[in-house]
Order: structure tokens, then sequence, then C-alpha cells
């Protein structure tokens, strides 16, 4: 079976979704950059703080990977 693909996030829409989720997980996302709030939102999660730090990335469930920019390997 496929894995349905991340639709690719930018701007005002990504920020949308990351203010969303940090809301949901009680983070106050007033004035925080987008980068520093999906880090903080991965570390909440239990992941790994690595959107838009890695040039490869194995975690092929995360939400962020559409728009980080890394590139998808297999574990």
């Amino acid at each position: 079976m496929k894995k349905k693909k991340q639709p690719f996030l930018k701007g005002a829409a990504l920020l949308a979704l990351a203010r969303r989720k940090a809301t949901g997980l009680g983070i106050d996302a007033a004035g925080m950059k987008l980068v520093d709030l999906v880090h903080l939102i991965q570390e909440r999660e239990g992941n790994t703080s690595c959107f838009r730090r890695e040039q490869k990335c194995p975690q092929q469930s995360c939400c962020w990977q559409a728009s980080c920019g890394a590139v998808m390997v297999d574990a």
C-alpha cells in the first residue's frame, strides 16, 4: 500500500498549521519564528527537532516533510 503524499505548504498556510498544532499542545506561539515553533512542536511530540536542519531524513511519517526540504530516505 502506497502512503499518501503530504501536501507542500509554505508561508501563511504552513505557519497556520504550526500554530494549530502548537495550540493543541499548549504552546504559546506568539512571536515565534516558524522554524523555532516547528522544532518545539517536534520536541513536545517526542520527535527529533530536525525541521530544515537535515539534508536527508528517514522520518517517513513526519507531517512537516513536504515543507522541510530534506530528501526522504529509507531508514
